[in-house]
């Protein structure tokens, strides 16, 4: 059995070097991807959403490096909570929080969009008679989605610097 097994193994491994895939972020802190990520200025963005997903981008994208900008990311958010789930007395009892960005990668020095995306993702609160326990989940729910729409969109330029770097 054990002999199937080591032959699977080989047969898998060859199979994936044929494909092309590699490591995106091949080479660490060092590699075209890390400074090329390292290279993007975060713009201003609006309102108690935009700091936190200003901070959590600057986190992701500066942590390689502090080289003077080459492309600036500019990002515009939509934050919504929509009230579901209606008692017969006409209270909500569950919420959804969704956070919806639009983003764009400008090349600093031409002056040109680069990237044109979007990324977002969503949460459901619990309504309960607390409505400092709403507030606190709804900000918690923001803080989470935050970080999860940064992450999104530092893959997909993560993605793009691969791809540009390789020119």
């Amino acid at each position: 059995m054990t002999r199937y097994v080591r032959r699977f193994v080989l047969g898998a491994a060859l199979l994936l070097a044929g494909c092309g895939l590699h490591p995106l972020y091949q080479g660490g802190g060092h590699g075209p991807v890390a400074r090329t990520l390292g290279t993007i200025e975060v713009g201003q963005i609006s309102g108690q959403a935009g700091w936190l997903m200003r901070n959590a981008l600057h986190d992701r994208l500066r942590a390689a490096g502090t080289e003077e900008p080459r492309y600036r990311l500019d990002v515009e958010l939509d934050d919504q909570v929509t009230g579901f789930g209606v008692r017969t007395d006409n209270s909500v009892t569950r919420e959804r929080r969704t956070l919806r960005a639009r983003y764009r990668l400008v090349d600093v020095e031409k002056g040109t969009v680069v990237l044109d995306a979007t990324a977002g993702s969503d949460a459901g609160i619990d309504v309960v008679t607390s409505e400092y326990a709403v507030i606190a989940a709804e900000q918690t729910a923001l803080e989470r989605l935050s970080d999860e729409v940064a992450d999104q969109i530092v893959a997909r330029v993560a993605l793009y610097a691969s791809r540009t770097a390789k020119k």
